[in-house]
């Protein structure tokens, strides 16, 4: 689905792949994000090469549509057939290809900036899913990695895989209840020092919500998740739905 955005920006994808990617769209934050900022980079293309025509324009531009034939209506054939074939200027058919050739200039850059920003949008992306794999790996092959599971107030499982060493832990949850769009799961650290949050659990699929890496815990820390906005909380709205106490 990730690799449709580009696509999608330029309206060139079937219906069928359009109504699915827009499905993936209502959990995808960072489709979202680059469908707004693709869109807004085409139309900063568009604006920088917009340009007032020549006044002396006009009149080939005139003469042109009034020996071009329009098509006949579909389905049926035009109502009125006295038309007299002239061919157009040297100047006319020039400026025709001249038009031409800039529409096809601006699509080919507008093209081009949308896949590459498209492309730098996916290398971020494979890049931080490489950086989490790597310190998922490395939690789960540390010599002191302990699990810890407890039960959601609301229904379900949370499980955290954690190294003390490291001070690093993954999160994942099982059978979360579903939340309405505008709401998600939150997680946090609450400690000695305070409640930091820590990002929203990412949407999973077959009933598993993650996995989520969380580093820098700090001794005493305990790992909270609650019901928030989608967009994310400074500070707890709800009162937790789960808390595990990390140095157990």
């Amino acid at each position: 689905m990730h690799a449709l955005v580009g696509a999608y920006v330029l309206d060139a994808i079937p219906d069928r792949d359009r109504s699915e990617f827009e499905r993936h769209l209502l959990t995808c934050e960072q489709c979202r994000d680059d469908v707004r900022g693709l869109r807004e980079a085409g139309a900063l293309l568009a604006a920088a090469v917009a340009v007032t025509p020549r006044p002396e324009l006009r009149g080939p531009t005139l003469q042109a549509a009034g020996v071009t034939r329009q098509l006949a209506p579909v389905g049926g054939e035009p109502t009125r057939r006295s038309w007299r074939r002239r061919e157009p200027s040297a100047g006319v058919v020039r400026f025709w290809l001249a038009g031409v050739a800039v529409s096809v200039a601006v699509v080919l850059a507008v093209t081009a900036v949308v896949l590459g920003l498209h492309m730098a949008a996916m290398q971020r992306r494979l890049a931080a899913e490489d950086r989490r794999d790597s310190a998922i790996s490395a939690i789960l092959g540390a010599h002191d990695t302990v699990v810890l599971t407890a039960a959601v107030t609301t229904g379900g499982t949370a499980t955290v895989v954690m190294s003390h060493h490291e001070r690093e832990l993954v999160f994942t949850a099982n059978g979360l209840t579903r939340l309405p769009g505008s709401r998600g799961y939150e997680l946090w650290l609450s400690g000695p020092t305070g409640i930091t949050p820590v990002g929203m659990l990412p949407p999973g699929s077959r009933g598993m919500s993650g996995p989520m890496v969380v580093g820098h815990v700090a001794v005493g820390d305990a790992l909270e998740v609650t019901v928030e906005p989608v967009g994310g909380s400074p500070h707890p709205t709800s009162v937790p739905i789960v808390r595990l106490a990390l140095d157990t």
